[in-house]
């Protein structure tokens, strides 16, 4: 049958071709440049995922469908442990509730890998004569450009081009095709000719059907249009039997998915002149069906007539001359004006409050232009003219964006002339790569995102200094870019109810067979099509029936999504535009600059360039920079910077359900549902292979969970707040309008001149504290415009994650992330009753954010009955009374408390009150309480709270008094540094080190930590005790490593082989990899000449070979890839400068010492990410309200026990489960057949045998590598007499396992601690003296380094204890310090590279020889007596 389906989309069964003997469906050969992930069919029950194409009568035989088919079942499980094996035995995973965990089986977990028969040829081809370009991804985004403007001539160039040098696989190809085509047949549907329609006819025999492509269903779809278009009579017949002879057939009761070509009509006709189909009624949508999230409507039904304000809320005080961005967001927030006091919109109707959602989203840019015109007529009505007077920055932007549009349309014009120039010229072809991006934007639109982008830039990367060529013209190219697609997107929208309804189709053309029987499916068809309704559409990408031979794999190719919301831009086409775009802004912008004569005292003006490009020196690199003018400088001071708001507000309607990578959250914008900083390729693919196979469905559902917790603002509090802002003083954390930082005295002429220089230091720190606190009330200004705008309004915030599973709020002012003030302002917009529990969780609340949080839970909330007197008073009475709530740690939140407590208190009965506060619990250092779990510690576990006392632990104070018993002995032995700070270690100089230890803070980064908490504290302590502070801190901060090793000596240990693991995985190379290297080796080596050349590679270009990023699974089966490489850099010539521009490839190089620092503390964060949204699915399962804050979780007064409970269960059920044997099994599984580069001593037995066999047959790196290659594969072939050959060879590895192989150590000490070359900001610590000492101690570092002695392998067997190494190091690292205590500063800058070249050369020279040995992972570290059951009885776990 045949389908005009407006709901299924196009090609959601992939290309198929026509077999002539069967006339059955086959898959083309897979030829396709693409990665393949592999998976295994998971362990849920395999079920019919509900799909829109019900909706379009595609019905299947039930015959073909097999229920409850558990494809995991035969797969084989060989040397698992139990609790690994595949679980589908143990559970069945669609019966648990999403908060359960679901067992997934980590022996084949997600991996790409290349496809071999792949024909894509990479390398770059040069641009032809006729202006398209070489590049693939140039090709495909010119492509796309040209189907958007209109250009089909030169889309049928590119396509041209593709054939002809074959660089793309069929099936991608025929989906360029199908796009083409498409346009095509709307072109001719617009204006009919019967020309172009044999052009269409004519383009289909040549280069689908004698090309021999597979084409599609919506590739005949646009032949039958074109036909029916233009022809009649017996032609008309004679090609639409032709085409539909072509028609893939499907069996009898199935539809054809025809896209949204024909129409009811077309069908009708077909089924009349081609008697092998017939019509057939397909089920219709409900016509009070509510549309689904994603279905925007354009309009509403019906406007309300809405009251004048009843109660006026005070403007909020502006920040002198703030117009620019100010304005703009109160343009923006101008539909919340006219609402009456009180009006929520959450009250309107379902396709209203979308409405009003969109408008927010779409209306940004348009706002800033309005506003720019508006303020450029007030000073005409003024008499002023705009480009001789400036009293606000606003009034030049009119002016500015008038110049650009026209500087724009005349780019434009030589554009169309370069693309229509027979002969093309070198500036006419490089018109010809960026300038059809140019038109997809109208000119005045472009000049207003080019606009606000540049000042935003300007304004967030400090205007004093300047911005980067390279960046300011990447961030105007990215928004650009992101403006067309919103445009785009804002086309692709149904206009009306009525124009969503006739996408469903109401008439089916099936194939009658030769049985002509009738469609089966009936009311059951009817029913899956009601339930679909609600189902987002792109699931029928995926939907296909379950049958028993289902294959298990799911092909992935990132760079096939060729819709017009979905091809990037390259990078080259980023640059050359950004750079167009910003050199036009910078001709065209101008600014009036007042000078006064020094003779004779008049006042002159001048017209200047409001920016300048200049070449600037950063780190003795020299580059380019845009700098704004100095009178620009000096209005951006006084002003706020503009930004585009369409991401930056909460939303007024319920967040789109996330159902794919790019589709959730906002209704209009498009968002990501990982947060990717340079667009890495490899998450993007993982998270779609996991979408696409239901293993993120948690994720998913958690973060809709957090996106549909209803808000409000506390007005009592942001009246107070208002108050106190509109004063100008400074009040709590509000900065002051003016502050009062007077400048230091200058010193006289006569005095020394470092005097001079300590002077003019001073004031430049005057100067920035000044500028700081301007732009922190700046961005208070915007929360607070946000806040008075969403006053009377419920509303949401949206979320997605990281790489690491870590949510956040995508709403970038206001959100319950932000400070003090900004919680404060918060509540729920639902309210509980408190009840008994809840008044005493209301108190306890109290008492923590008042800083009164490390007593127990009856202290604390008698702390708050003590102080009922000064929380009525500071609720009555906030600014006139005692001001008790000032001296609150958190005093916004505490002031909130108490109007919510106040309120309570006062009513009839408190019990009864309905309390809308969120109530927070908070870890004890939750990255510490994982770790302890990890690694089974009693004592640490005591310390985090996990285990149950009568009070709650305090892990901050336990490592402080451990640093000051270990600083008291060495005191007790004589040691200088330790009676100096005898008195001065406490908890507040440990915090932050202890805090930030378990994810991953360098030595390098601890001791700027405790140096800066030595500074405030204790600001006398060099020139009282004569020793350098950054001394005393690497001293203190050796000593709170010493004490988290000894408390959490099991985190320690699984800390360290963390670090293991994830070094060999950093120094090898995967089978894919070494094929791959082993082709290009054969390759190079025959030059042609009949000659083979032998191919070696040194030690830096082998490393260029490591590129297996470290990639786990977390408990909730989301897939985690860390995005640390060596990214290659391109030299791109742009019209300003040339660009030198990272690209960030798959194939790049790992950065390993990133990956070894990140690994152990990303792990973790992945970990409490998992934690957080198990809380979240279960809190919204029973009923709960629920916000997080990372570690930090709110609910209801009255709803803290069920959430302390639901916290408590999901941590147990995280670690119950061998988390750490998991990890391994995946590792082994995913790395399976890899070999890597590991070392042993040259002087140990086994390096001497490797050295011997080395010197009889002088093998490169390579040729060994490609030996045990080869070795592996006949070891595990199966065939026993390749496995007997296998054993028969001998090589450094069969050597190293002939040894029984002890576990060598890849990852050394040095590996996880930062260099010289890491450490780019320890030079910008502090100045003088305090650069010396930091320079001191970090040299005592290296020394300590150096001292490491590489232990012969035979000993590695019997590691030295902890404490007995922690002593060594430390012992090693403090007679460092002593030795260079009289060393001279300014010589050991003099010779720094020296040293770090001596250091180096140190650790190539310490008698290491590498060899290749097959991938295998350490012994996991013995576990702890901790059981995490134990946790359920602690109520201080989150207090």
């Amino acid at each position: 049958m045949l389908v005009r389906s407006g709901a299924a989309r196009l090609l959601a069964s992939g290309p198929r071709t026509l077999s002539p003997s069967t006339r059955s469906l086959v898959s083309p050969a897979a030829v396709a440049a693409r990665r393949i992930t592999t998976t295994v069919a998971d362990a849920r029950t395999a079920q019919k995922r509900k799909s829109f194409r019900a909706l379009a009568g595609f019905e299947r035989s039930l015959a073909t469908a097999v229920d409850n088919v558990r494809p995991g079942d035969d797969m084989p499980f060989d040397g698992l442990p139990i609790e690994l094996a595949p679980q589908n035995q143990l559970a069945d995973a669609d019966s648990l509730p999403l908060y359960k965990l679901r067992p997934f089986n980590v022996s084949q977990p997600l991996i790409p890998i290349q496809n071999p028969s792949s024909k894509f040829v990479s390398g770059k081809i040069r641009m032809n004569n006729a202006g398209i370009p070489g590049d693939v991804e140039e090709m495909l985004s010119v492509f796309e450009a040209c189907l958007h403007v209109g250009r089909l001539e030169r889309a049928a160039l590119v396509l041209e081009r593709f054939h002809r040098q074959r660089r793309l696989d069929d099936d991608r190809l025929i989906m360029l095709h199908d796009r083409y085509l498409r346009a095509r047949v709307a072109k001719l549907q617009a204006e009919p000719d019967l020309a172009e329609a044999e052009a269409i006819h004519k383009w289909f025999e040549l280069l689908i059907y004698d090309a021999g492509l597979p084409f599609t269903p919506t590739t005949i779809a646009c032949m039958l249009k074109t036909s029916l278009l233009t022809s009649a009579g017996p032609v008309l017949e004679q090609r639409l039997n032709r085409y539909m002879g072509m028609m893939p057939h499907l069996d009898d009761a199935e539809a054809f998915d025809m896209g949204d070509v024909l129409t009811d009509e077309d069908l009708t006709t077909i089924a009349e002149m081609c008697p092998a189909y017939y019509l057939s009624e397909a089920p219709a949508l409900p016509e009070d069906a509510e549309p689904a999230a994603e279905e925007l409507p354009a309009d509403v039904a019906e406007e309300q007539e809405l009251a004048k304000l009843l109660t006026v809320t005070p403007e909020v005080l502006s920040t002198p001359q703030k117009g620019l961005g100010l304005k703009s967001l109160k343009q923006t927030l101008s539909l919340f004006s006219g609402l009456p006091g009180g009006l929520d919109i959450s009250t309107l109707p379902y396709s209203q409050r979308v409405e009003v959602q969109a408008k927010l989203e779409r209306d940004s840019v348009d706002a800033a232009i309005s506003r720019w015109r508006d303020e450029n007529e007030n000073l005409s009505r003024m008499g002023l003219n705009s480009q001789l007077s400036t009293p606000t920055l606003s009034s030049k932007l009119h002016d500015w964006h008038k110049a650009l549009e026209s500087k724009l349309v005349e780019e434009q014009k030589k554009v169309e002339k370069a693309i229509a120039a027979p002969k093309k010229s070198s500036e006419d072809l490089d018109r010809c790569l960026w300038g059809i991006h140019l038109l997809q934007s109208p000119p005045h639109r472009l000049a207003a995102v080019t606009i606000l982008s540049a000042m935003s830039n300007l304004g967030m990367h400090g205007a004093d200094k300047g911005v980067p060529v390279s960046h300011m013209v990447n961030s105007i190219a990215k928004i650009a870019e992101e403006d067309i697609r919103a445009q785009e997107l804002a086309k692709s929208l149904p206009k009306s109810k009525k124009a969503r309804k006739q996408h469903s189709p109401r008439q089916l053309l099936r194939y009658r067979g030769l049985a002509q029987k009738a469609p089966e499916g009936g009311e059951q068809g009817q029913a899956e099509g009601a339930a679909a309704t609600a189902t987002d559409a792109g699931a029928a990408d995926a939907a296909v029936a379950t049958t028993a031979n289902a294959p298990s794999t799911v092909t992935i190719d990132p760079e096939a999504k060729l819709g017009p919301l979905e091809a990037r831009w390259p990078m080259s086409i980023r640059a050359k535009l950004g750079a167009t775009l910003l050199a036009a802004l910078m001709e065209t912008a101008k600014i009036v600059v007042e000078r006064v004569n020094q003779e004779t005292g008049e006042k002159l003006k001048q017209v200047q360039p409001a920016f300048m490009h200049t070449m600037v020196y950063k780190r003795g690199k020299k580059l380019g920079a845009v700098v704004p003018n100095r009178a620009l400088l000096d209005l951006m001071k006084r002003e706020p910077r503009g930004e585009t708001l369409a991401r930056h507000l909460p939303m007024v309607s319920e967040p789109r359900p996330w159902s794919k990578f790019d589709k959730g959250g906002f209704l209009v914008t498009s968002t990501q549902l990982i947060r990717l900083k340079n667009n890495e390729k490899d998450q993007r693919l993982y998270a779609e292979a996991a979408i696409e196979r239901g293993d993120m469905e948690q994720m998913m559902r958690a973060l809709d969970v957090l996106g549909k917790t209803a808000w409000r603002i506390n007005r009592p509090v942001f009246d107070v707040m208002l108050e106190a802002w509109n004063t100008g003083e400074e009040f709590a954390n509000l900065p002051a309008l003016n502050p009062d930082l007077p400048l230091p005295p200058e010193p006289d002429s006569t005095d020394d001149p470092m005097q001079k220089r300590l002077w003019l230091q001073a004031v430049r720190a005057v100067e920035n504290e000044k500028s700081g606190m301007h732009s922190v009330r700046c961005f208070m200004n915007f929360q607070l415009e946000i806040a008075r705008a969403f006053r009377d309004q419920t509303f949401y915030f949206p979320h997605n994650v990281d790489f690491r599973g870590r949510a956040y709020p995508m709403p970038t002012y206001l959100n319950h992330m932000g400070a003090d003030h900004v919680r404060g302002l918060l509540t729920f917009a639902k309210g509980r009753p408190l009840g008994e529990r809840g008044l005493m969780w209301l108190k306890v609340h109290l008492a923590n954010v008042y800083g009164f949080d490390k007593a127990s839970l009856e202290e604390r909330a008698k702390f708050a009955e003590d102080n009922v007197d000064n929380i009525f008073d500071s609720a009555d009475k906030p600014l006139e009374g005692r001001r008790w709530w000032l001296q609150a740690e958190d005093p916004w939140q505490c002031l909130a408390t108490c109007f919510e407590l106040k309120a309570a208190l006062s009513h009839p009965n408190p019990t009864e009150f309905v309390s809308h506060l969120p109530v927070h619990q908070d870890g004890t250092c939750n990255g510490l309480q994982h770790y302890a779990a990890l690694g089974g510690d009693m004592w640490g576990a005591q310390q985090v709270n996990l285990l149950p006392g009568e009070r709650p632990a305090d892990v901050y104070s336990a490592v402080a008094e451990l640093v000051k018993e270990s600083v008291a002995k060495d005191a007790e032995e004589g040691h200088e540094f330790a009676r100096v700070l005898l008195d001065k270690i406490s908890r507040k100089v440990v915090k932050q080190t202890v805090m930030t230890n378990v994810y991953g803070v360098t030595f390098a980064g601890a001791k700027k930590q405790v140096l800066k908490q030595l500074d405030a504290l204790y600001p006398e302590l060099g020139p009282e005790t004569g020793l350098p502070p950054a001394i005393l801190a690497s001293y203190i901060a050796t000593k709170i490593f010493n004490a988290l090793s000894s408390m959490f000596e099991g985190a320690h240990d699984i800390q360290n082989w963390l670090g293991e693991i994830g070094g060999r995985v950093c120094r090898a190379m995967t089978p894919e990899q070494i094929e791959r290297l082993a082709a290009e080796t054969a390759a190079e080596a025959d030059d042609g000449t009949g000659k083979k050349k032998k191919k070696t590679l040194d030690k830096d270009e082998m490393a260029t070979y490591y590129r297996s990023t470290l990639v786990w699974t977390t408990p909730l089966r989301m897939p985690v890839v860390q995005p640390y490489r060596k990214s290659s850099t391109k030299l791109i010539a742009t019209c300003l400068q040339e660009l030198v521009l990272t690209i960030a490839d798959r194939d790049d190089p790992v950065n390993r010492r990133k990956q070894l620092q990140a690994f152990p503390p990303n792990f973790i964060h992945s970990l409490d990410a998992s934690h957080m949204m198990l809380s979240a699915l279960e809190c919204d399962a029973i009923g709960l309200t629920f916000a997080a804050v990372h570690d930090s979780f709110w609910t209801h007064a009255a709803d803290v026990d069920a959430m302390n409970r639901v916290l408590r269960d999901a941590f147990i059920r995280i670690h119950q489960e061998d988390v750490i044997g998991r990890l391994k099994s995946e590792f082994e599984a995913r790395y399976r057949g890899a070999l890597y580069r590991a070392k042993v001593h040259s002087n140990s037995a086994i390096g001497i045998q490797i050295i011997q066999l080395r010197k009889s047959r002088h093998m490169s790196a390579l040729e060994e590598l490609l030996e045990e290659h080869k070795r592996q594969q006949l070891l595990h072939s199966g065939d026993p007499d390749k496995i007997e050959q296998g054993k028969k060879m001998i090589t450094p590895a069969s050597i190293f396992e002939s040894f029984g192989s002890p576990d060598i150590r890849v990852v050394k000490p040095e590996d996880l601690m930062p260099t010289d070359e890491d450490a780019d900001g320890d030079a910008d610590m502090a100045a003088g003296a305090a650069d010396a000492s930091s320079e001191l101690a970090e040299a005592a570092h290296e020394q300590a380094e150096d001292e490491h002695v590489i232990m012969d392998l035979d000993k590695m067997v019997k590691p030295m204890s902890r404490k007995v190494q922690a002593d060594k190091e430390s012992e090693s690292y403090n007679n460092a310090i002593q030795e260079l205590r009289g060393a001279n500063f300014f010589a050991m800058q003099l010779n720094k590279s020296e040293r770090i070249m001596k250091r180096q050369t140190a650790r190539g020279t310490r008698g290491e020889i590498e060899l290749w040995l097959p991938l295998t992972f350490p012994a996991i570290p013995k576990k702890g007596e901790f059981d995490v059951r134990m946790l359920k009885e602690s109520q201080y776990f989150f207090s």
